[in-house]
């Protein structure tokens, strides 16, 4: 009888020692992932001030220069800019009608791999050039975002309006 007990002791210490090694590496992975998905979204957030930037300054080569080569942007109203040139011939576009003074705001950012997708919303006013109006301005915008070359880059982006509020 002794001669199961002890080897069957030693195998059930060695393998409550693994279950432990086992969940700290799991618990440090897990949080080593948290931290870069933090990193991540830190880095999308910049992103998305930058472009914040290039709305309030009426900047179409900045805007221009936040997407992928391959970008669309899909304004409402208005047809798709599609890659870089036909990107930035719609900010161009865009911002000979109208200046904007906007702040974003954050809903969501979600971070797969290379891929990441942001849920925002806007508010704000406008002011139309053609008659020099200043109204209330609001949208909810979808951005999905392609990691190129180490750097976040927008990939496709829409917007709708929605009623100001207050």
């Amino acid at each position: 009888m002794k001669k199961i007990l002890i080897p069957l002791t030693a195998i059930l210490i060695m393998t409550s020692c693994g279950e432990k090694s086992n969940q700290k590496s799991n618990k440090s992975l897990t949080e080593k992932t948290e931290i870069m998905q933090k990193e991540e979204k830190q880095k999308i957030e910049e992103l998305l001030s930058e472009y914040k930037k290039s709305l309030n300054t009426s900047n179409a080569k900045l805007a221009q220069s936040l997407y992928t080569k391959d970008g669309v942007f899909m304004p409402t109203e208005a047809p798709s800019g599609i890659g870089s040139e036909g990107i930035l011939k719609s900010y161009e576009f865009v911002f000979s009608k109208i200046q904007l003074n906007i702040e974003f705001f954050i809903e969501e950012i979600e971070v797969e791999g290379n891929m990441a997708f942001a849920v925002t919303s806007s508010k704000g006013t406008v002011k139309i050039h053609a008659n020099g109006a200043e109204v209330p301005e609001a949208n909810r915008e979808l951005f999905v975002f392609e990691k190129v070359n180490g750097e976040w880059k927008i990939a496709r982006y829409m917007f709708n309006k929605t009623e100001p509020k207050g």
